[in-house]
């Protein structure tokens, strides 16, 4: 073994000491040229060209018959032996060239450390920068956050606020009061503290605001309330400081504090105790507005849609000596708003913006805006110049119920939802003391709607429901699964009266305890449902009255539930071949108008005459 091992060992030695092949590669490879061998070469003739590059210390020989092989010879450091060559170069013809790699190795150079001394200057004052923001806010941490404006421009005058004419009217006077405190003063009056907008969501606050900004011509302060509140203890308290001192500095100036709940809500109101950073906010706030030291010239408006959870101590004269309310604009107001809106809109003959007032009531003054853009961008998609009765139709739609699905393609179930609706629609229209059906349809909407039927609203701003109009509404509520029991038996009704019911139960139960209209009499047993307010509420969500009360409640309230469902149910079975031949032309129409479909009923049966008027017929 160790034999066979010596002598492989010494075959490889044997190759790699004498490689055949390598061993004829050298001996082919030519010698290196030397500096008198090129001072020969150039003199038999031999040289076709000569690259002298000074700044290294080397020549490229170029020979006859290897124009693309040369051969790099090394110069003396004696500039007179350098020079030898380049006269024997010149003197036998020898095509000469001279190279400076120094002078562009040099710029390299300075290019690129210019380049890294740049960076690193950048880098450094960036640095420094951050550093310096970084102390800057450190320090103005405390500093107040609200929008400042010498002369509010904001764009919007009393003109362009329509609906809310007693809010414009009464802070018209604070204006009047920025602009003439004599005219005031001179009686004994005094300008008032703080002016509190109350109402629901999109009734305008803000837009008010901005008019009395744009109104006023005084210095102007918008803040939210929110942007007081931070996570470190002090800041709000801080930040109110410093917002009351610019404004004393301005003054007479107006601060508007948007969504004042966020920071005025209740003290003490929290389960196992309140926020702290919140309270201290409050507490600054309230000292600012009537403290000790008095802020004469600077009007407080703040706007909230919860009233109810702000602190009293907020609420008292002296701090808001004004609650104006921003309430949901009425037909006039709606029809401003509609006027107002509609100024960029192009609209055809035959829109009329009273019938659109008439048959939005509810609707806020965002609402009405935003009816108004629907309505145009559906005409933009269906390629219409002006803005048409249908679009404006199809967008109260859109906003009040979703938006338009593809229609039902089964044949069953867009039958037994046909049958469903048409139960709704019959039982508005036979039935004395509801509203006039608008329009009944089997088009899905948005939200899980598969249709539904469609009341004409009362074109009365203030409604007094009567107890028979609240049973006739129950009844109506129960006509959709009272028409499935009829048609299809028990045990094929479906989950699509689920809001219904609920309906059913909220009205049934408002009936017998808020409004005093069962044989219980006329007792309160609870108070109006509200959002419940931490600590507040929470607490004393007991109920009112004993279990035997509790027992008598829900008798009642099932009473009226069992007594308008066998009414529902009465009326579709006397008026079976009606449904079945409204419900054949629902499903091959998708929907009816109201007025068809009451020439349709008036056929069969007596329509009784409605307590309110159809808007239809007013405008």
């Amino acid at each position: 073994m160790a034999g066979a091992v010596t002598a492989i060992w010494l075959v490889l030695q044997a190759a790699i000491a004498s490689p055949p092949a390598l061993s004829q590669t050298n001996q082919t490879r030519p010698e290196p040229l030397t500096y008198t061998g090129l001072l020969e070469k150039i003199e038999d003739g031999d040289v076709s060209r000569l690259e002298v590059d000074s700044a290294r210390g080397v020549a490229q020989v170029y020979l006859k018959g290897q124009p693309e092989a040369p051969q790099e010879v090394a110069l003396f450091a004696n500039q007179a032996d350098n020079d030898l060559i380049i006269e024997a170069a010149r003197s036998n013809g020898v095509e000469l060239a001279a190279q400076s790699s120094a002078d562009s190795n040099a710029v390299a150079w300075l290019i690129t450390h210019a380049l890294l001394a740049f960076l690193l200057i950048a880098g450094l004052l960036m640095i420094l920068r951050r550093s310096a923001n970084a102390s800057g806010q450190a320090m103005s941490f405390g500093k107040s956050r609200a929008r400042f404006q010498m002369e509010a421009k904001t764009g919007v005058l009393f003109d362009d606020v329509a609906g809310i004419e007693e809010a414009k009217e009464e802070l018209q006077e604070v204006v009047t009061f920025l602009k003439k405190p004599e005219k005031f003063t001179a009686i004994g009056a005094k300008i008032p503290k703080g002016v509190l907008l109350v109402g629901p969501p999109g009734t305008g606050k803000t837009l008010l605001a901005k008019a009395i900004a744009g109104e006023a011509g005084v210095p102007f302060f918008s803040i939210s309330g929110s942007e007081f509140v931070e996570m470190f203890v002090g800041v709000g308290a801080s930040r109110v400081r410093d917002l009351f001192k610019k404004a004393k500095e301005n003054a007479p100036c107006i601060i508007f504090i948007d969504e004042i709940d966020a920071v005025g809500r209740q003290r003490g109101a929290g389960i196992g105790g309140g926020n702290d950073e919140r309270e201290q906010t409050l507490n600054q706030l309230l000292t600012e507005m009537d403290g000790f030291e008095g802020n004469t010239g600077i009007i407080i408006i703040a706007a909230t849609n919860r009233p109810d959870v702000l602190d009293s101590a907020l609420l008292r004269p002296g701090r808001f000596d004004r609650q104006v309310m921003v309430d949901l604009p009425g037909y006039k107001g709606r029809l401003g708003i509609l006027q107002v809106h509609a100024r960029n809109k192009k609209l055809t003959p035959e829109v009329s913006l009273e019938a659109i007032a008439r048959r939005t009531p509810g609707f806020a003054g965002a609402d009405l805006a935003n009816m108004l853009n629907e309505a145009a961008i559906l005409t933009a998609r269906r390629c219409k110049e002006a803005i048409s009765p249908l679009e404006i139709d199809d967008a109260i739609d859109r906003v009040t119920i979703g938006m338009t699905l593809a229609p039902l393609m089964d044949s069953r179930k867009k039958r037994l939802i046909a049958y469903h609706e048409i139960g709704h629609a019959l039982l508005m229209t036979l039935l004395p003391h509801t509203d006039a059906l608008d329009k009944v349809t089997i088009i899905p909407r948005s939200g899980g709607i598969g249709g539904f039927a469609k009341p004409i609203p009362t074109d009365e701003d203030i409604v007094l429901e009567t107890r028979a109009q609240l049973i006739d509404r129950i009844t109506v509520f129960l006509g959709g699964r009272a028409a499935e029991e009829e048609v299809f038996g028990y045990d094929e009704v479906t989950q699509g009266a689920q809001s219904d019911i609920q309906g059913v139960a909220n009205y049934a139960r408002s009936m017998v305890t808020r409004y005093g209209m069962s044989d219980l009499g006329p007792m309160a047993l609870e108070r109006s449902g509200g959002e419940v307010f931490l600590g507040r509420d929470l607490m004393s969500q007991a109920p009112e009255y004993s279990e035997e009360m509790a027992t008598q409640i829900d008798r009642q309230v099932r009473e009226i539930a069992v007594r308008c469902y066998s009414e529902a149910r009465r009326l579709i079975r006397e008026n079976r071949q009606l449904v079945d031949k409204l419900v054949d032309l629902l499903v091959d129409q998708e929907i009816i108008e109201g007025e068809e479909f009451r020439k349709l009923v008036a056929e069969y049966t007596t329509i009784p005459e409605k307590d309110s008027v159809p808007v239809a017929a007013k405008v």
